[in-house]
């Protein structure tokens, strides 16, 4: 709503679903700290995983952008909103990273 676009890009969809993905883990994780804390390490790979996965998907739709978006006003917008959804893969791995550390403590 802040950039007053009307229609997802195929690779901001891609992003959000990492997003989603990615929080589910972190998700799974936490709710093994009590019971399994052997699996949480695992939980916390597939978290790290999707990170680079949203940079690299980030990457590539910057660059598709820059080839092909003739608007300077609407590349401006995209990749700011593509660089805003990879920031919060990168929060998912900061998480994941202080999740590991607690298991590491506790073990």
């Amino acid at each position: 709503m802040l950039y007053k676009v009307t229609e997802v890009t195929p690779q901001a969809k891609e992003l959000g679903f990492l997003i989603l993905k990615a929080t589910r883990e972190l998700h799974r994780g936490i709710s093994r700290l009590s019971t399994k804390m052997t699996e949480v390490y695992e939980h916390c790979v597939e978290v790290n995983s999707l990170e680079n996965e949203a940079d690299r998907v980030c990457r590539e739709a910057i660059s598709r952008l820059f080839d092909e978006e003739k608007d300077p006003i609407q590349l401006i917008k995209w990749k700011e909103i593509y660089e805003t959804l990879e920031k919060a893969t990168d929060k998912c791995e900061d998480a994941a990273n202080i999740l590991e550390s607690v298991v590491v403590k506790n073990a």
